[in-house]
């Protein structure tokens, strides 16, 4: 996926946003949490919401997101109107209250937010969907830089990340490097993703300083001013906890719809 010119790339990717839920979950609640998720997957599966699941390994432990595509703020109603009937038409409206509430009590905390997806400043993005589904669809581990811009300085931030777009492409070229900006809650926090098959690919990108060489120094100083602050997370996808759309699941239909465990054989006597 060699690096081309962001606006034929924004035209030809529908979906602008990212819809992000997170949970923190009760120590002890695992289990519980996990089922009551495999359950909701299961039922969007027929004519409902579609989002990848992904937990944690190096960040803070217990956590989940789900992260649904959309075209707009209308979308993400529809989205939950679509979750809420896939569900509803399952359990009744009752039955649904239930579950939910049933899953807050595994949770610790909760919170979404919505990303605007930046592909003017990711580096070797997808030529299309088609490509972009392949990318997810492939895609095991999840690493993602959370950077905090400090009021008044997302241009002089962002006039680094296209920079280093740029340099991006020549030296790790074909590493898809997606940003995506915070729209909603604390604002100024932009996010840096690389979708990787393992955790031994993100051995093979090579480092911001060696795709910056000489310019690495001038970057550091105008991120020491601009930013405060970056975090870097890695999580594992979660197949038996997503409902991915079907583009995603032809890529790897073993992976992202994975068999039921056999059931258990009876006892003999």
């Amino acid at each position: 996926m060699a690096g081309i010119l962001a606006a034929p790339i924004a035209a030809q990717m529908p979906d602008s946003y990212l819809d992000v839920y997170t949970a923190k979950i009760k120590m002890g609640k695992r289990a519980e949490f996990d089922s009551i998720n495999k359950r909701l997957a299961e039922m969007n599966r027929k004519k409902g919401d579609t989002w990848l699941a992904y937990e944690l390994m190096y960040g803070e432990p217990n956590t989940v997101t789900f992260v649904s595509t959309r075209t707009g703020y209308g979308a993400a109603e529809e989205g939950t109107k679509a979750f809420e009937g896939a569900v509803t038409k399952a359990l009744g409206a009752a039955g649904m209250q239930k579950l939910f509430n049933d899953f807050d009590a595994t949770a610790e905390s909760e919170w979404s937010e919505l990303r605007l997806r930046r592909w003017d400043l990711s580096a070797s993005a997808p030529a299309d969907a088609a490509a972009y589904n392949q990318l997810v669809g492939h895609a095991r581990y999840i690493r993602t830089a959370i950077v905090r811009v400090r009021p008044g300085k997302a241009l002089d931030f962002e006039a680094e990340l296209k920079t280093a777009k740029e340099a991006q492409e020549r030296v790790n070229a074909g590493v898809a490097s997606l940003v995506s900006q915070r729209v909603t809650g604390q604002l100024g926090v932009y996010y840096i993703t690389n979708l990787v098959t393992s955790l031994g690919d993100l051995d093979k990108i090579k480092p911001l300083k060696e795709v910056l060489g000489a310019d690495y120094a001038r970057y550091q100083k105008v991120a020491a001013e601009s930013t405060a602050g970056t975090e870097i997370v890695i999580g594992r996808f979660l197949p038996e906890l997503s409902n991915p759309p079907a583009e995603v699941v032809a890529v790897d239909a073993k992976f992202w719809r994975p068999a039921p465990p056999p059931a258990p054989k009876p006892a003999t006597n």
